[in-house]
């Protein structure tokens, strides 16, 4: 029988809880799952502050602590092209042939609907606290958000000085709306 293969794509900045749910329950319905790490040339920005290096190592390892088989996954960073139309075909050439796409994006979902992939819906989780934005947000406030990631995603943040990095990539932003 052949094997289903799925791709799923995110920012990851950084990688948390919502992330792990999502590929487990992905890996219910496929038996292989692509992990796009997507805006890979991104780093260093309030919006972006973990480079793909980064971002793989704390993925990879959060895997690992939720014995998840490695022969399930491949993860891939993807760099952004500002070319819609020619986007897809930019994926399929840096991953292996997959059938299905998980997406909660509009975009993402009509660019791969319109070159016939089947698209579903990532598996629901608790979006008001499991994001990225939210992560962020409580770094800047000193508030804790390690509750809504796996360890290896505080592990890699400690090794990098993460919670720095981003205060000082506040700064940085609120003084140059001056300039």
């Amino acid at each position: 029988m052949e094997k289903i293969r799925g791709i799923l794509i995110g920012r990851m900045q950084p990688v948390h809880n919502g992330h792990i749910e999502v590929i487990k329950k992905t890996l219910e319905e496929v038996d292989e799952i692509i992990i796009g790490i997507g805006s890979a040339q991104k780093s260093h920005e309030l919006k972006d502050p973990f480079t793909a290096g980064e971002r793989v190592v704390m993925l990879n390892h959060a895997l690992i602590e939720n014995n998840i088989d490695s022969g399930s996954y491949y993860i891939i960073p993807m760099e952004d092209i500002n070319f819609n139309a020619i986007w897809v075909a930019h994926v399929k050439m840096m991953t292996p042939p997959f059938s299905v796409v998980y997406s909660g994006n509009s975009l993402v979902k009509q660019l791969f609907y319109e070159e016939g992939f089947e698209v579903r819906n990532p598996p629901l989780y608790d979006r008001m606290n499991l994001s990225g934005t939210e992560i962020r947000k409580r770094m800047l406030k000193d508030e804790n958000w390690q509750e809504l990631v796996p360890q290896a995603t505080i592990d890699v943040i400690k090794e990098i000085n993460g919670v720095e990095r981003l205060k000082n990539l506040a700064i940085k932003e609120i003084s140059e709306l001056g300039d």
